[in-house]
């Protein structure tokens, strides 16, 4: 698990990215295609065309990281439009990450009595 900070914010790059840009690359599209500063601590979060692979950019104050995740099954949800990024909260990109529709997470069921 990935310790992150209280107030962490978390973008998506809507659209589809090319799965092939390393930290360098993904960091320079931070820059000059979502005009963010890929230095401050956000989480910026890139989908491939294929939509099963993800790769998570973070500079945690020492250096950048990169993450990256495939499901096995199914596609990540994203966002339908194209432009500027999306917010979520943590929690969503938890959801998100376990392959939940973070846009409308369902509780699981609980029981009402013991018994």
């Amino acid at each position: 698990m990935i310790p992150m900070p209280a107030n962490l914010r978390v973008w998506l790059a809507t659209g589809a990215t090319d799965m092939r840009k390393g930290m360098n690359g993904l960091a320079l599209l931070v820059q000059e295609g979502l005009k963010r500063d890929p230095h401050v601590g956000d989480l910026y979060v890139f989908r491939g065309r294929s939509g099963s692979l993800v790769k998570i950019l973070w500079h945690d104050g020492l250096g950048l990281s990169l993450y990256a995740k495939r499901l096995d099954r199914g596609r990540f949800v994203w966002p339908a439009t194209a432009g500027a990024p999306v917010a979520l909260s943590p929690a969503q990109l938890g959801y998100m990450l376990e392959g939940i529709d973070w846009r409308n997470p369902q509780a699981t069921w609980r029981p009402t009595a013991a018994g």
